[in-house]
């Protein structure tokens, strides 16, 4: 009140003066968005410093305060499928209202799972020490699992095979046929993979017309929330498994997903057609030439 406008400016504070100008801090977010150095992919605290004459730890505030991690990155992939939006629809309609006396699994198969035995006894953990296994392994074979997650209850039907065909893949078909009550339509979500669709396949399911299959876009496995079940197969169970013999890595595959029946989770979708396909369009913007 007692200077009026001038007033609103910033009065004199105690401490030294402010050394970095704001156009020094302009000058960092710049070139670390639009530029790179030439000795490197990309910018460290200590090459941006000594580029634009501040202290190591200045350009680490910097940073810090408008979030920018020039270390990290991340990947991604855009489907080409021309009929990417209808697919995201259809699957995304079943995961929010799926349709009555009917029951929607996502299908997939995790093939070529090896059964890895250390070429050294694993160390256990110890306090200040953990687990430790030789990087190298000797390979004693492969399986593949065909799995089918309920989506409403989170249970997880699973089919073990040494081959991935399309005769495995009608073999699973007919687990499903006969674990599912006859009463209720099936409603499978999987992906464009070729045993998925050859003639055997779409014949037997003329010949069993309550299956429906439902195909998630070109480069979408996102979409099938089985992949995520498949991710916790891996962390929990097979990553830092050992196994002397396939039947050995079978029989553990055969109790996690026991295990997993007893208390199975569901994962819940939440995100809409509408606003994945917002978000995809807002990627599409920040992409040069894109075409879309």
């Amino acid at each position: 009140m007692e200077y009026r406008i001038a007033g609103l400016g910033d009065m004199p504070r105690s401490g030294g003066p402010r050394t970095v100008t704001d156009e020094q801090v302009a000058a960092v977010i710049t070139k670390t968005l639009e530029s790179t150095p030439k000795d490197a992919t990309h910018w460290s605290t200590r090459s941006m410093a000594k580029q634009v004459g501040l202290s190591q730890s200045t350009v680490s505030r910097i940073w810090r305060a408008f979030g920018l991690q020039p270390h990290r990155s991340e990947t991604f992939k855009l489907s080409t499928d021309p009929y990417f939006v209808d697919k995201v629809h259809d699957v995304v309609g079943l995961y929010l209202d799926p349709p009555e006396r009917a029951l929607v699994f996502c299908v997939d198969e995790k093939s070529q799972i090896q059964a890895l035995d250390r070429s050294q006894p694993v160390l256990p953990m110890m306090p200040g020490v953990p687990e430790r296994a030789t990087h190298d392994y000797v390979r004693a074979g492969t399986t593949t699992l065909f799995a089918a997650l309920e989506v409403a209850t989170g249970k997880v039907i699973g089919s073990l095979h040494r081959q991935h065909r399309a005769t495995e893949f009608k073999a699973f078909l007919r687990t499903l046929d006969k674990q599912v009550p006859a009463g209720l339509d099936i409603h499978l979500i999987c992906d464009n993979y070729a045993t998925h669709k050859t003639p055997a396949v779409k014949k037997w399911l003329l010949a069993h017309p309550r299956f429906h299959l439902h195909f998630t876009p070109t480069g979408s496995s996102w979409l099938n929330l089985v992949e995520r079940w498949f991710a916790e197969l891996t962390n929990k169970q097979l990553r830092r498994g050992v196994h002397k013999s396939v039947q050995a890595l079978e029989k553990d595959i055969r109790d996690w997903i026991a295990a997993w029946n007893t208390d199975p989770r569901p994962y819940v979708w939440t995100k809409t057609a509408d606003e994945i396909l917002e978000r995809l369009a807002g990627y599409l913007n920040r992409i040069p030439n894109s075409g879309h």
